[in-house]
C-alpha cells in the first residue's frame, strides 16, 4: 500500500512504484472514477492521432497504385 500526502494546492507526488507499475510518463492524463464510495484512479489513454484519417482515401479504394501515381503526375 502506498500513500501520498496532498499539499495546499491541492497535490500531490505519486509514489514510483505506483508510476512505474501503471506505466505512468511526464505529461500522462490521470482519470479519478467514482467507485462503491471511493475513487479509482486510472490512466487516461489518449485518442490515436491516426483515428481522424481513416477512411479519407476511401475515395480512391480500387484503384492501383500505379494509376494514383500516374494521376498525380498529370499522365
Amino acid at each position: 500500500m502506498s500513500d501520498a500526502k496532498v499539499t495546499s494546492k491541492g497535490q500531490i507526488t505519486i509514489p514510483k512504484a505506483v508510476r512505474d507499475q501503471l506505466g505512468l510518463r511526464t505529461g500522462d492524463r490521470l482519470e479519478f472514477v467514482e467507485d462503491n464510495g471511493g475513487f479509482r484512479i486510472e490512466k487516461r489513454l489518449g485518442e490515436n492521432p491516426f483515428d481522424k484519417w481513416q477512411g479519407f482515401l476511401k475515395h480512391l479504394a480500387g484503384q492501383s497504385s500505379d494509376e494514383l501515381v500516374d494521376e498525380m503526375r498529370g499522365r
